[in-house]
């Protein structure tokens, strides 16, 4: 049996288990063992697993993992996204579906500081979902535009699932969070277009709310200040080359916790609830970062990149049709996995696939990210609507299934833009990473 058939077996193997509900993260490693085993040896394959596991949590590259979790976690007690919803209702509440625009909004403005999907959107809805309906908005406009939102903080940096991408295929972190600022702030604003139009469709779902004076929507910008300088200490240190990411997540956890000191939120019973979400997070993403590792490095031993790559190269058709087929995949696959599982499985084989067929690395990565990302809120998966869904124990899964429906198609034609013009994505990372 050659070296390329063992590692296809080894693949569809690994989604078996999956399907079958074992944990993902065990179920790679478990993989990667027995592949290791079937062609190096039962000892290299033992070691590989005890290895690999003691390199991710202890290696500094992997410290930016908890810190950056940490930062979200630590903002979301203190109230930021509390104070940045109530600073953007006063500009936008008084439009048709305006606290629904805010909500997305506050998501963007959130996602640039806690980087994951599910913790943006329960955040974000802890504070603006009691005002939706407050107001009179439907459930299913409410909660669809809060699990949308929540695929913001995948996007905008930093962004947890760029950490976890750039770790896997050796790409600058840094980098890949300044190129998903300008596709952020599309896909953001791609969703507030999409509000809009579904609210002129069907003007019931959100009544217009009353309108702030001037006073009031000028005085309430100092409640985004603390969020502002954050997001600026964070990612100002990254983009000007002052600070790794890891020494910016460690700035940033420093960050919230003064800014929780300051407006008196940041007591000892936030603190410990903010501690006990990372560490519960943070060992989740280990488990499935050492499994996705060794799963990995079997995959390199057994070939089935260099032989995938060298069967797609000797196709008689456009590069762009391998991508177009690779991005469907990666929908398809999206639909049935989280993001997290998919990256960690499929990026390593397929990134350098891609890139091999030269395609810019940043720009893979980005859209990849958003094609997967499409999964998030799509049944039968759709991990953001499940997580919400635990939060908002009074609405139906299909009734959140049903709302973020009109935000995928905002999301396939974000992503049409970005393969349309590369250079939304690359145009900030070749400003200001020359070279």
């Amino acid at each position: 049996m050659t070296l390329p058939m063992i590692g296809i077996i080894g693949l569809c193997f690994l989604f078996v288990l999956i399907f079958s509900y074992m944990p993902v993260g065990l179920s790679m490693a478990m993989v990667g063992f027995i592949g290791m085993g079937i062609i190096r040896g039962v000892e290299p394959g033992l070691s590989l697993l005890g290895m690999e596991y003691f390199r991710t949590v202890s290696s500094y590259p992997f410290s930016v993992i908890p810190l950056f979790v940490a930062m979200g976690f630590l903002a979301s007690e203190v109230g930021l996204s509390q104070d940045g919803f109530y600073t953007i209702n006063k500009w936008l509440g008084h439009v048709r579906g305006g606290l629904a625009m805010a909500t997305t909004a506050t998501c963007g403005v959130f996602a640039a500081i806690c980087g994951d999907a599910i913790a943006t959107a329960t955040s974000v809805a802890a504070v603006a979902l009691p005002q939706m309906r407050k107001h009179g908005y439907a459930d299913v406009l409410s909660c669809g535009c809060l699990a949308a939102g929540g695929n913001l903080g995948f996007i905008i940096p930093p962004s947890l699932g760029f950490i976890i991408y750039g770790i896997l295929t050796e790409q600058s972190i840094g980098t890949l969070f300044i190129s998903g600022i300008l596709p952020g702030i599309l896909l953001a604003f791609l969703f507030i277009i999409m509000i809009g139009i579904v609210c002129r469709i069907n003007p019931k779902l959100a009544p217009p709310g009353p309108k702030a004076s001037w006073k009031e929507k000028l005085g309430s910008l100092r409640y985004i200040v603390g969020s502002f300088i954050l997001i600026g200490l964070v990612l100002g240190g990254i983009y000007g080359g002052i600070t790794t990411p890891t020494e910016a997540g460690g700035i940033g956890v420093f960050g919230a916790l003064v800014i929780g000191l300051i407006n008196r939120r940041l007591n000892r019973q936030t603190l410990t609830s903010a501690l006990r979400e990372t560490a519960t997070l943070v060992g989740r993403i280990f488990i499935l970062v050492g499994g996705a590792i060794v799963f990995s490095r079997f995959m390199v031993v057994s070939e089935v990149p260099l032989y995938l790559a060298d069967y797609l190269r000797n196709l008689s058709v456009s590069p762009y049709v391998i991508l177009g087929l690779v991005l469907i995949f990666y929908i398809l696959i999206g639909f049935v996995m989280d993001i997290m599982s998919v990256i960690m499985i499929m990026a390593p084989i397929l990134h350098p696939i891609l890139v091999s067929l030269g395609f810019d690395p940043v720009w893979i990565a980005v859209i990849t990210m958003l094609t997967v990302l499409m999964g998030h809120i799509s049944p039968p998966v759709g991990i953001v609507v499940y997580g919400l869904s635990a939060y908002v124990t009074d609405v139906p899964v299909m009734t959140i299934f049903k709302g973020a429906l009109p935000f995928l198609g905002a999301m396939a034609v974000c992503l049409i833009i970005l393969i349309l013009f590369p250079q939304i994505s690359l145009f900030l990372p070749h400003a200001m990473i020359p070279g």
